[in-house]
């Protein structure tokens, strides 16, 4: 699986998650891939395109604004949106958190169909929820 952490994160999360994955995974920022000014709609647009990629966002407004929404369900990207509470903690206490919540990610984009989209609670509980759209 290849994953995809937005600029509401810091790239260092990336490189530290893609060091734990298996050799047949990777972890990338978007950093990694496009200027760290591109719009929302451009960088889903691309990675649809290319197809195989989960999404984890600490934008959560891709959910509720109309534009980024359409193209996020467009896409059939799947996605994970960290819930309100994650972007207020430290480098190590998101990266600690994203770690334990992250085979429970990979579980859950193994076995849904794409373009599925989650929201990750901040409290590790094993429990994903259901994004409030618009």
């Amino acid at each position: 699986m290849r994953f995809f952490l937005d600029n509401n994160l810091p790239p260092r999360v990336a490189k530290a998650i893609n060091a734990l994955l298996d050799p047949e995974d990777k972890a990338v920022h978007l950093k990694d891939l496009f200027p760290p000014d591109v719009a929302d709609a451009d960088w889903i647009a691309t990675l649809s395109k290319e197809g195989g990629w989960v999404v984890i966002s600490g934008d959560a407004r891709i959910t509720k604004n109309a534009h980024e929404r359409r193209a996020w369900q467009q896409s059939r990207l799947t996605a994970f949106f960290l819930k309100k509470g994650w972007m207020n903690q430290t480098l190590w206490l998101q990266a600690s958190r994203l770690i334990q919540w992250f085979p429970d990610i990979m579980a859950q984009a193994a076995k849904v169909a794409p373009g599925a989209g989650f929201v990750v609670p901040y409290r590790y509980n094993g429990r994903f929820e259901q994004p409030r759209l618009g």
